[in-house]
């Protein structure tokens, strides 16, 4: 029976991501129309492109899952297979769809209302209440196993208690940010959500067999709609770039991973899948907490004599600069991670320095490069990414636990 649910899952979402492509251009001049629109700063073409349109994509998602609800359930109309109706993973099923639906319309209304970064940090954390209340009514456990190099200090067990819930949280904060401060080059935004979802869905059929099948199914029945209305968006969105997917799709994105990692039980391994964000996001760190100056836009710069991308930079005058700051620049400079020019004006010295991002990290060890490539590249990059996680999870991770 478990088969069926996942069977009908599977023919929603290629529906659904046909949808998807379908819809977007269907709905193109109605974005324009209510000024949902942007020009493509690496273009030289400026022409109106309409943005957010990851609100499509999450609205073919959701529906795809309302129309689902009652499946996974189907045995329970048989009375003789269903002594008692699984109370616990309905709920879980429809807490979910909450959250995720609250991060829907809470990223809309940020494209919409072009919100602070401030918010952009409360936002994904108010979402993430409704699925850390399920957590709390259907699993509760906040006990962790120790590293087998802490053993000896914390013994083999570990309750974090309120830490946990605030771990969980926070990971919903760092997936949907993590995906939107990678961005700013045509499909990137889809196209390491469409690599990352690919990899976690291969990483639940293997574990289909183990002692947490029901987990893995529950991860399956989100993330393969996911994965088709993704796909149906970045066509769209790939180079050359018909349509922009805004925090919508961001936001969106992280919290079906957010999701998918705390109910389904292995947000460790979730984090794994999330290697070249995380060296994004250590990376920027610096410009994130204004530390160094950080522009509003951050993306790569468009050389309009060949057409190629290079790096961007952020430019401010030295005194400006703090002495952690300063210390910053030095030894990213020694380290060849930070590109930095210095120029004498009337008014003092000016200090250039690259935008702290792995789009221009990249541009910085290749040189100049096409949009189109450099989107290849860094998706290549997330492949590279996912190969390390799976090695990490099944292999070197039996340096740190007993499996």
């Amino acid at each position: 029976m478990p088969a069926v649910p996942l069977l009908l899952n599977v023919a929603g979402s290629v529906l659904g991501g046909l949808a998807t492509a379908t819809l977007i251009p269907a709905f193109k001049e109605h974005f324009i129309a209510a000024r949902l629109y942007g020009t493509d700063m690496n273009k030289m073409t400026k022409e109106p492109v309409p943005e957010s349109q990851g609100v499509i994509s999450g609205a073919v998602f959701l529906l795809i899952l309302f129309f689902f609800i009652p499946v996974p359930f189907l045995s329970c109309f048989v009375e003789e297979q269903c002594k008692e109706f699984p109370h616990h993973e309905f709920v879980a099923l429809i807490g979910s769809l909450l959250a995720i639906c609250c991060m829907i319309f809470l990223g809309f209304a940020d494209d919409v209302l072009n919100l602070r970064w401030r918010h952009k940090l409360l936002l994904p954390t108010a979402a993430s209440l409704p699925l850390l209340m399920v957590y709390f009514t259907t699993f509760g456990n906040t006990t962790i196993v120790v590293p087998k190099p802490f053993r000896p200090l914390l013994g083999l067990h570990v309750d974090l208690g309120i830490l946990y819930y605030v771990y969980m949280g926070m990971l919903a904060v760092f997936c949907t940010n993590a995906i939107n401060i990678l961005a700013g080059i045509n499909g990137l935004e889809a196209g390491q959500s469409l690599v990352i979802a690919g990899s976690i869905i291969l990483f639940n059929i293997a574990e289909l067999n183990g002692d947490f099948h029901d987990d893995h199914l529950f991860s399956l029945y989100f993330l393969i709609p996911f994965f088709f209305t993704t796909l149906g968006l970045l066509y769209h969105n790939w180079y050359p770039s018909r349509v922009f997917v805004g925090d919508t799709f961001c936001y969106f994105a992280g919290m079906t991973f957010a999701v998918v990692g705390i109910v389904g039980h292995f947000s460790k391994t979730m984090l794994l899948f999330f290697i070249p964000q995380v060296l994004n996001f250590l990376y920027s760190l610096p410009q994130l907490l204004h530390i160094i100056p950080c522009p509003r836009h951050r993306l790569p710069r468009l050389d309009p004599t060949n057409g190629k991308l290079g790096m961007s930079y952020s430019k401010f005058k030295s005194k400006e600069l703090s002495k952690l700051g300063d210390l910053i620049i030095k030894v990213g400079e020694v380290l060849y991670v930070l590109d930095v020019k210095r120029a004498q004006g009337e008014d003092g010295q000016y200090v250039e320095v690259n935008n702290m991002t792995l789009i221009n990290f990249v541009l910085k060890l290749t040189g100049p490069m096409h949009e189109r490539n450099l989107t290849v590249l860094l998706l290549f990059i997330q492949v590279l990414g996912s190969c390390a996680a799976f090695l990490v999870r099944y292999q070197l991770v039996r340096l740190f636990y007993d499996v």
